[in-house]
């Protein structure tokens, strides 16, 4: 599902509601998210899921193209972990006999 997508599901979902709420709504959502993640906040979202700002540490890489040593910077990444509630359901979804694959 891309952004556009969702916006146009909620949207249809909620009628009294203008499309151009809806989106400005899902990009505000959106940034606040993303702004916890850049402050180092952990963003838990219940039933959902959590989004947690994890660090990895520098260490020595390989340029797979030329087989030469690089050195490879410490970084922080957004990490998405799955809730249960979600997790079921995905799995209740990919296993039911019904899933086409």
């Amino acid at each position: 599902m891309t952004r556009s997508e969702l916006v146009a599901i909620v949207a249809q979902q909620h009628a009294h509601l203008l499309p151009k709420d809806v989106e400005r709504i899902v990009d505000v959502i959106l940034e606040e998210i993303s702004l916890a993640l850049e402050k180092g906040d952990r963003v838990e979202l219940r039933g959902f899921g959590a989004f947690v700002p994890r660090q990895r540490q520098a260490r020595t890489g390989r340029n797979p193209r030329t087989g030469e040593t690089v050195d490879v910077e410490e970084k922080v990444f957004p990490f998405f972990k799955a809730g249960k509630e979600l997790r079921e359901r995905v799995n209740e979804g990919v296993l039911s006999p019904q899933t086409k694959v």
